[in-house]
């Protein structure tokens, strides 16, 4: 499938006091994993009803946890560990190797419940003809990028986590001289003001222990 784009969710395991840590003081720190292992599983069930081609779940801090196993074997998944560095560094690290081996790749993560198969098949669609594509959050960053080229220095030494990460981003892009779009914009879950955008359902109750 050498034609094929790669889509990689990049996931951390979905364990009390590690996942989705902003959200404890609304849903616990067990309710918070909760949550994590559903957006995850709702994550990958989008990357795979897109179709685009393999699926890789590239994970932290390791292959180890009982979910990332069992996702793996029912969806066939590639399963690969983050490597070391901050987050651009995991990020170019993955992406790279995907695009060694297919003509383009979608990096995404678990947050955004809307960033659905429809909407991947959509950034997949833009890299026949741009160099890259995002999905861009409400809160100043992306949920989403594709690329079909390595951009060396995109990820580098960037502010994670600010309101400043899309916009420095689109000034690396033009300075590079890249073609892209940005797709529309799309709710993270981050904070506790966050999980308003969660579907129906989905918000876990806190467990006794963290009440």
């Amino acid at each position: 499938m050498v034609g094929a784009t790669r889509t990689i969710v990049m996931a951390k395991a979905p364990v009390a006091g590690l996942a989705k840590t902003r959200l404890a003081p609304a849903l616990g720190a067990g309710g918070a994993a909760l949550l994590a292992a559903r957006l995850l599983r709702e994550a990958v069930q989008s990357a795979v009803q897109a179709g685009l081609g393999p699926v890789e779940l590239c994970v932290a801090p390791d292959a180890s946890h009982p979910l990332f196993i069992e996702l793996a074997a029912s969806h066939g998944l590639l399963l690969s560990v983050q490597a070391g560095g901050d987050l651009g560094e995991r990020m170019s690290q993955a992406l790279d190797r995907a695009l060694a081996q297919q003509a383009s790749a979608l990096l995404m993560g678990t947050d955004a419940p809307a960033l659905d198969a429809p909407l991947l098949r959509r950034a997949a669609a833009v890299l026949a003809t741009h160099d890259a594509v995002f999905a861009p959050t409400f809160d100043g960053g992306y949920a989403l990028v594709g690329l079909r080229r390595p951009l060396p220095g995109l990820f580098d030494r960037m502010n994670w986590s600010t309101p400043a990460v899309m916009a420095d981003t689109r000034e690396r892009l033009r300075a590079a001289g890249a073609t892209y779009v940005e797709l529309p914009l799309l709710h993270d879950i981050d904070e506790p003001a966050d999980l308003l955008h969660l579907p129906p359902g989905w918000r876990p109750e806190p467990s006794p222990q963290d009440t």
